[in-house]
């Protein structure tokens, strides 16, 4: 099991690596995102030369850095978000398991009255303080487990949470519920093998560039969907 870490001292420690001299796949850098090139995030080249780094130097094991990649269902989300923005202007905005914060920093950049991103990482929670900062928006980070429960917003938002069977278990029942309670649900999924065969209806497809680890293709198809 690993050890619990707070949010301050994961953003301690992701401080400490954006402002490090040095360069190489292991290191983080701003860069713009490849299908949303609005939005500019710190990324690892190589995250997994990163995690391995980042757990000699700590001595202990560290959660997966997902942050540290930007990921197909992310930035189709995101890119869907820029291009209606529509959809989130003046609004109460969650991004759940927001990773790196790509959505959350979308739906602020498109005009959302709040937006709040959810990841139970601290260390992706960092990754959205300096990632929204970089951006000049405000993201609200929340590290709390919602899935039991119900979003008090107008949209929720969820890019790539449905990436293995046991997650999407808790995810899929949690975004009924919300959408059942009248939240507004899209989801962005490039069909990782965990999508229900009914219950979801298609809102667009695009053509993602492929940048996270142990994709061969160079493009992804990815859906936005919402509960019918």
């Amino acid at each position: 099991m690993l050890a619990p870490m707070s949010t301050t001292t994961a953003l301690t420690d992701l401080q400490r690596e954006i402002t490090a001299p040095g360069a190489g796949p292991d290191r983080l850098r701003l860069m713009a995102t490849p299908f949303v090139p609005e939005v500019r995030l710190h990324l690892a080249e190589d995250a997994i030369l990163w995690w391995a780094r980042m757990e000699a130097a700590a001595g202990r094991s560290l959660p997966p850095p997902y942050w540290a990649s930007v990921w197909a269902g992310g930035q189709a989300l995101a890119r869907h978000l820029l291009d209606h923005p529509e959809i989130v202007a003046g609004r109460r905005v969650l991004d759940l398991a927001a990773g790196s914060g790509l959505v959350a920093i979308a739906a602020a950049l498109a005009g959302a009255g709040e937006v709040v991103a959810n990841d139970v990482d601290p260390y992706a929670l960092a990754a959205v303080t300096v990632n929204a900062r970089a951006n000049r928006v405000r993201v609200t980070a929340d590290g709390a487990d919602l899935l039991d429960g119900v979003a008090g917003v107008d949209l929720l938002v969820a890019g790539d949470a449905l990436y293995d069977a046991g997650l999407a278990a808790r995810v899929l029942p949690y975004l009924r519920r919300c959408a059942d309670r009248g939240v507004e649900v899209l989801v962005g999924d490039p069909d990782r093998g965990h999508l229900p065969p009914d219950g979801l209806e298609l809102v667009a497809s695009y053509p993602v560039p492929t940048t996270e680890p142990a994709v061969d293709s160079p493009v992804r198809q990815v859906q936005v969907l919402r509960p019918r």
